[in-house]
């Protein structure tokens, strides 16, 4: 696809598509949205959406549907077993991603579960270029662990480098010689959602297979956001400057053994999936469909969804489809460099992501930078983003607290959700915030979930440094929302 200028040289990204479905929001003044966060525990996945103006939580399940995904809806074939809806789905994952049979899962959680399940026995090592964390938990539920072997660009927040997603192929292979037989899989995420979305390249890839052959071990890609790496890899690896989405998407999955994805990622849809062309690798997982799940034609998916997965997955070859969350990211991320707000760079994808670390400096990451930016940003706007930082870890065997790497916000982008207009005012809201860093203060835990505790985790702030955050925003915009 041709670059798009503006004659006056401004780099303004251009939607390729138009609103014809539109939903209210609601902008609710800074009080309601102090007294909302003491009733979510300071957690933005416990905020009620009527507090909400723009929803940046995620884009798991929260991207726009295409005008043909919602019609293909209408001709879903509702049937518990043997539905032409997932024979359409099963033509589709073998056209896209290349591979012939395909396990329905309700989403990727639930493939990492079945995976794990089946593959992870106590005291393997998964190694992989970085974890997610329903990955972990369900790697560590089994008995499992991990190793993250990425290349030290990968924790540079400011960094020109085009592939900070890229696994570490020297300590890859340093690691499976120092544990052989207990690797029971390698896994590549593309992207890297918790080092700011960063992707991987297809030569990475390669090599990642190179050892995964050497030393005959299954190689695991989670594919739930491989559109967006594919994409990146078009723009930032010359070698593929002139292929096609699908070619690159094709090249990628060719290369794993198991793919999985999480639809409402990949597809923007709902639901999600295993595929191989390994037929025994099938075989070893396919009885957990039905006990987990749902029946092998549908795997916990409703038969709608289905049909509007089938459609998505063939969107994903569209490159005016996938351009867009990834060229207003970077619209994103660039304002807000310009305006010294530390975010990581280059852009990758799924969304924005500040650094918390440099921004709450004072704040120490025993008291949760990142979850008290995150609350300090709803508090100033209405923009609900997400931590992904130590509130995102979780403990270890004795009950220590083990710090993340990083300490980012994320503010995701949905696809074809926000307008420009929308984009600007959280560069605008941002940056007030970044210059009344100050006032930021930290969080500690009242209630903590042993397992995934971010999700429903609930904290109180260290000061009263909200109502003071509060008095500057008031003093600086007046009776304004």
């Amino acid at each position: 696809m041709a670059e798009i200028k503006f004659y006056n040289g401004q780099k303004i990204p251009l939607e390729l598509h138009k609103a014809r479905i539109v939903q209210k929001l609601h902008l609710v003044p800074i009080e309601r949205r102090l007294e909302a966060l003491y009733e979510g525990g300071f957690n933005t996945f416990r905020l009620n959406t009527s507090d909400v103006f723009l929803d940046m939580l995620t884009d798991s399940g929260t991207n726009a549907m295409s005008d043909n995904q919602l019609a293909a809806m209408m001709q879903a074939d509702d049937a518990y077993a043997g539905s032409q809806s997932f024979i359409r789905l099963q033509k589709a994952v073998e056209d896209v991603l290349g591979k012939k049979y395909y396990l329905p899962v309700h989403q990727g959680r639930a493939a990492e579960n079945i995976i794990s399940n089946v593959y992870v026995k106590k005291g393997n090592i998964v190694p992989m270029n970085y974890h997610f964390t329903t990955a972990m938990a369900h790697i560590t539920q089994y008995g499992g662990s991990m190793a993250e072997l990425l290349y030290d660009e990968a924790y540079v927040v400011d960094s020109s480098h085009p592939f900070k997603g890229n696994m570490h192929i020297e300590k890859l292979e340093e690691l499976i010689q120092q544990q052989p037989g207990n690797i029971p899989f390698i896994r590549m995420e593309a992207s890297t959602n918790l080092i700011g979305g960063q992707p991987f390249s297809l030569q990475n890839l390669r090599d990642v297979r190179a050892i995964a052959d050497k030393y005959k071990i299954k190689l695991v890609l989670d594919a739930s956001l491989i559109g967006e790496n594919a994409y990146l890899i078009l723009k930032r690896e010359p070698e593929f400057k002139s292929s096609s989405i699908g070619e690159i998407i094709k090249k990628m999955t060719e290369l794993a053994d198991l793919v999985y994805f999480s639809a409402r990622k990949l597809s923007s849809s709902r639901g999600g999936g295993i595929c191989t062309n390994n037929h025994a690798l099938y075989k070893e997982m396919e009885t957990l469909v039905p006990l987990f799940e749902g029946f092998l034609t549908y795997g916990g998916i409703s038969i709608r969804e289905i049909e509007a997965m089938t459609v998505g997955l063939y969107e994903t070859l569209d490159e005016t489809v996938i351009s867009q969350s990834p060229s207003f990211i970077e619209y994103l991320v660039n304002a807000l460099h310009e305006k010294g707000v530390p975010v990581i760079r280059p852009a990758g994808v799924l969304g924005a992501h500040i650094d918390a670390m440099q921004v709450c400096a004072h704040i120490p990451q025993t008291q949760y930078p990142a979850g008290a930016l995150a609350a300090a940003l709803f508090l100033v706007s209405g923009i609900r983003g997400m931590e992904r930082g130590s509130i995102s870890n979780q403990r270890d065997e004795q009950g220590n607290e083990t710090y993340a790497d990083m300490e980012l916000v994320r503010l995701a982008v949905p696809r074809r959700v926000f307008t420009l207009s929308q984009i600007k005012y959280v560069e605008d809201r941002m940056t007030w915030l970044y210059q009344n860093r100050h006032l930021i203060g930290g969080l500690k835990f009242v209630y903590e979930p042993p397992v995934l505790r971010f999700f429903m985790g609930g904290l109180e702030p260290t000061s009263d440094w909200p109502q003071q955050l509060m008095a500057q925003f008031r003093k600086d915009f007046g009776d304004s929302l």
